[in-house]
């Protein structure tokens, strides 16, 4: 009965031990964020921080923790310029403090409290004009 009350205590232990050494946007959220991208008319080159990265519509994976900036560009039209900022989720931290010391450093270090301001970018596009 002794010995079961042991492994019963280290489990426990041990699943206490790894709540206090994560955090809780790296549990819950991870470190990106999916983006859509459109564009009126479609079939815009997105590219993303100067690297073409498709054509819309489509959807990519970002890193939260940076902030990007996306260029739609389309033969006949003006190119349109979007920054994609990202902020610190409020709520996280809260929750992290509450947890300890280990979880803001854990958030902190990896940017997982981090979040994009938009998951949908759209560009509507006007046409270049003759000169």
């Amino acid at each position: 009965m002794k010995k079961f009350f042991f492994h019963s205590s280290v489990l426990v232990l041990l699943i206490v031990v790894s709540f206090i050494f994560t955090s809780c946007a790296t549990i819950f959220k991870g470190s990106t964020d999916d983006v859509s991208f459109s564009s009126d008319p479609t079939g815009a080159k997105v590219y993303v921080n100067g690297s073409l990265l498709g054509t819309t519509p489509f959807q990519l994976e970002l890193k939260s923790k940076n902030s990007y900036t996306i260029e739609f560009k389309k033969d006949g039209y003006e190119t349109k310029t979007v920054v994609l900022n990202n902020s610190v989720g409020g709520g996280w931290i809260v929750l992290d403090i509450l947890g300890g010391l280990f979880p803001v450093i854990i958030d902190a270090a990896t940017g997982n409290w981090y979040s994009l301001d938009q998951e949908h970018v759209n560009a509507v596009l006007e046409k270049q004009q003759n000169k």
